[in-house]
């Protein structure tokens, strides 16, 4: 019996949002809550903490776990984070996210920076709970994945990459390698945390389920590189034609765009190889595959 994507999904980040929400108070010192409430809440696709207990279901996890809910808000934190400091005038200089003002726009660029580094400490207050029902070895392991892939080893450094590549062309290799760091990084490190969350998954299945974010990660930014040129503002949510206009190196720029296309279709399939090489029962795989199918369709 196929998936309910669409079920599943609401089911999931029901969880998500309440627990989100719940974890940033709004009466904050100076209205800080307000700017973090404002950057997380009520937008994004969020698809890293999908994947993030898509991968717990398919290694084992009981989905009444905390530990996988806890590393799912985790990197949602750590997301808005990002893209609030991305959008700032000393970066990309956007005022447009998730089809709402960007938070400099809204809140000051001081109170906009503050946002972006509390929200950062929360991640890690997330998967460190004082209540004893996670494993101190799973928060240990979910910690150290998680600083790694926002750190200067990953998204971090993929976007100083990014920062000085404008109006360089690069070559397939170094392209590959950004975005390896600035979005595959997080993308990956999501489904990472998802199987570190239960103990004792085989080094055979975590080496397939890397394979997997690592193909899932690219396929994501060679879409958004192609939605950049194909769809409008309104529909992504964020300024279209920015990439472009800014002269950043992109896949449309270096493969065309129907190159693009084709390299995303087959990152989906290495991803969805790489599922089929991890051996759990399908039943198991079928969100993980039909977040694969929803990465390459998406429109924004």
């Amino acid at each position: 019996m196929s998936l309910d994507l669409k079920a599943w999904m609401q089911a999931h980040l029901e969880r998500v949002e309440s627990a989100l929400s719940t974890g940033m108070v709004a009466q904050s010192p100076a209205a800080l809550g307000q700017a973090m409430r404002y950057a997380v809440l009520d937008g994004g696709k969020r698809l890293r903490p999908l994947l993030v207990l898509a991968t717990a279901e398919a290694v084992g996890d009981d989905v009444s776990s905390p530990a996988a809910l806890n590393a799912a808000c985790a990197i949602e934190l750590i997301h808005a984070y990002s893209l609030v400091h991305d959008d700032m005038p000393c970066m990309d200089n956007d005022v447009l996210r998730r089809g709402k003002p960007t938070v400099h726009v809204q809140f000051g660029q001081a109170q906009a920076l503050l946002a972006g580094d509390a929200l950062q400490t929360l991640a890690f207050e997330f998967l460190t709970p004082l209540d004893g029902r996670v494993l101190a070895a799973v928060q240990a392991a979910c910690v150290a994945l998680l600083a790694r892939a926002s750190g200067y080893q990953g998204m971090a450094g993929g976007q100083a990459i990014d920062l000085a590549s404008v109006g360089q062309r690069l070559s397939e290799d170094e392209l590959r390698q950004m975005h390896r760091l600035k979005t595959g990084a997080l993308l990956l490190c999501s489904v990472q945390m998802g199987a570190a969350c239960v103990p004792g998954v085989s080094d055979s299945v975590q080496a397939a389920l890397c394979r997997f974010g690592e193909a899932l990660g690219l396929a994501f930014q060679v879409v958004d590189d192609v939605l950049d040129v194909t769809a409008d503002s309104a529909t992504l949510g964020k300024t279209a034609g920015k990439d472009e206009a800014a002269d950043k190196p992109t896949y449309v720029a270096l493969m065309g765009l129907e190159g693009a296309k084709a390299f995303a279709d087959a990152l989906a399939a290495q991803a969805t190889q790489a599922l089929t090489d991890t051996g759990l029962p399908e039943v198991r795989l079928a969100a993980l595959r039909a977040l694969t199918a929803m990465v390459v369709e998406r429109n924004n």
